[in-house]
């Protein structure tokens, strides 16, 4: 007895060579198609899927590389003459994450940093909800796996990283104080001029 595969199988996997998207609707009968094509107009629920993980996405990433920052976005907590935090940059650099930074430095940036789970430690590195305080390449390697990020650079050609932030957001500046303007001031109207003297509204 020889195998062959299912036909659907093979729909699924001819469309994600080519890279087109996968169309999944049900027909007024209840039976489930598969296509590379719309489904008629006429079907009301229609699941579309990307065939193919390296397809852009509208925000210009590969599909596996959004999804991952979505689900588990990467922020990295830095200081100046950090020799830990610069590897750690460069280790996500390298590897093509997409992480926002965060520098620490000044007190409310060094308490943003306790809130986060630092501990007065840097680098801070936070991949969703998993939390590395110090650098150790073999741990956020794992993280970032773990978190479904590419092993592999696939940023694409012309991507700018985020602006490194301060990790205590600026306090608004106070508005000065309004000074009621000469027209904005009560003012007495003169006595009308058949009115006795010392005569007050």
């Amino acid at each position: 007895m020889s195998w062959k595969p299912a036909p659907l199988l093979l729909l699924l996997c001819a469309a994600a060579a080519a890279g087109a998207q996968v169309y999944e609707w049900k027909d007024d009968k209840g039976v489930r198609h598969f296509s590379d094509t719309p489904p008629p107009p006429s079907v009301s629920k229609v699941k579309v899927r990307p065939g193919d993980n390296s397809a852009p996405e509208p925000n210009g990433l590969p599909y596996a590389l959004a999804d991952a920052v979505k689900r588990h976005p990467v922020v990295l907590y830095t200081g100046n003459q950090c020799d830990a935090c610069d590897q750690g940059r460069a280790l996500l650099q390298a590897r093509g994450i997409p992480f926002q930074e965060r520098t620490v430095d000044s007190s409310a940036d060094l308490a943003a940093l306790n809130r986060a789970g630092g501990a007065g430690k840097l680098p801070l590195l936070l991949v969703g909800n998993d939390k590395h305080s110090g650098f150790e390449a073999s741990a956020w390697n794992a993280a970032l796996s773990a978190a479904s990020y590419p092993a592999q650079r696939r940023l694409p050609p012309g991507y700018r990283a985020a602006a490194t932030v301060p990790a205590a957001p600026p306090l608004p500046a106070a508005a000065p104080a309004v000074q009621p303007e000469p027209d904005d001031l009560p003012s007495q109207k003169p006595p009308p001029l058949n009115a006795p003297p010392n005569f007050q509204f």
